[in-house]
């Protein structure tokens, strides 16, 4: 059978997912077309530039990965700096050290040994009593007690999702880790850290001399767009693709508010979590601490707000429960069928990603695809 069209893949997506599998198509001698609703590349990597300093537009991304084909392969693209990923809990007026370690259960509770944290948190697991968790909260207490459910995960996870602990199921939260160690890494992963000068030199790396037309939406141009290319990857909403024949897929936004201060350091670290209910944010990020860009008399910070899905707003979080889930299998079942078009990453597989699992996944179409 003959070519169909003057390009053998079509790209719906300059996001990390069709940027990898644009870059190793290119390096295997296919002719590859890019195409990006979006007038920047990257989807939710993009860097802007404010004030001098490297911002994260559409949220905190660290690349962490135990992966080390991942890990040299994102590395052959950008130079990646030291940053290790330490967050902070803002707690009714107090800072507190994530993830769950010996840092937190001192603050906590004034523990000096392992095994005073571990006596301190099985006598609240055996409180609680909960055998059979029948939602997030009774599962939260069943692992870790009250205490910590109380100060770091209840109003986060309600501001998170919208919705009380008792109204979210319970295997949201499969497993909190507990660390019994003085170790603020939030990561376990052997490789981290952030590419200098921003994602954005990644995603043009990885684009160099591949053809991207932005600014392009897939479904206002499909059929010709269509008739470009042998095969498709689409990196895009499942359920749009098949216009929303068994309904629309649920998800939860987030709203960024962005500010530039006239100081050098606002907050002393780049991400604060703020697990109070009352406050409205979940987390301010000050961007220049990822990679210390910007000058020393300034710094932006972003306020991030997690808010119900609207159409026109940016998917960020699928909401996995059984209806979604029963939804999404008949929605697969179509794209299993569909011979001349891949589907890859958060949105056409409706499940959140890492970024080192988008690049896995990427590698390995790739490979099948070769």
């Amino acid at each position: 059978m003959g070519k169909k069209g003057p390009y053998d893949y079509l790209i719906v997506g300059a996001g990390l997912f069709g940027a990898v599998f644009a870059c190793r198509m290119k390096a295997a001698g296919k002719k590859v077309l890019v195409v990006e609703r979006r007038d920047t590349r990257g989807g939710n990597l993009y860097c802007d530039r404010i004030a001098g300093i490297n911002v994260h537009s559409y949220g905190a991304h660290i690349f962490h990965t135990s992966d080390k084909e991942v890990w040299d392969f994102v590395n052959r693209f950008a130079e990646f700096n030291r940053y290790t990923n330490s967050p902070l809990a803002y707690y009714r007026g107090k800072l507190y050290n994530l993830p769950f370690n010996m840092n937190t259960f001192y603050s906590l509770w004034g523990v000096t040994t392992p095994q005073q944290a571990c006596v301190r948190i099985e006598e609240q697991r055996r409180a609680a009593a909960v055998a059979e968790p029948r939602n997030l909260e009774e599962q939260a207490l069943s692992l870790v007690g009250r205490d910590i459910y109380e100060a770091f995960i209840k109003g986060y996870t309600e501001k998170q999702w919208g919705r009380p602990c008792t109204e979210l199921p319970a295997f949201i939260i499969k497993r909190l880790p507990l660390r019994f160690t003085f170790d603020n890494n939030y990561f376990n992963d052997r490789y981290q850290g952030i590419p200098i000068g921003g994602y954005n030199v990644l995603i043009d790396g990885l684009l160099d001399g591949i053809e991207v037309r932005l600014g392009m939406d897939f479904f206002e141009h499909r059929s010709r767009l269509e008739a470009l290319a042998d095969k498709i990857l689409y990196t895009g909403s499942v359920d749009r693709y098949f216009d929303y024949c068994f309904g629309r897929l649920e998800y939860r936004t987030l709203r960024f508010e962005t500010e530039v201060l006239e100081c050098g350091n606002y907050q002393g670290n780049a991400v604060v979590n703020y697990t109070d209910a009352a406050i409205p944010y979940t987390r301010i990020i000050e961007h220049r601490h990822f990679d210390g860009s910007g000058p020393e008399s300034r710094t932006v910070i972003t306020r991030e707000y997690p808010s119900e899905y609207r159409d026109g707003d940016e998917p960020y979080y699928p909401i996995n429960d059984v209806r979604n889930e029963a939804m999404y299998e008949k929605y697969k079942m179509l794209a299993d069928a569909d011979s001349n078009t891949l589907f890859g990453g958060r949105l056409a597989e409706y499940k959140y990603y890492d970024m080192h699992q988008i690049v896995r996944k990427a590698l390995d179409l790739s490979k099948r695809e070769l």
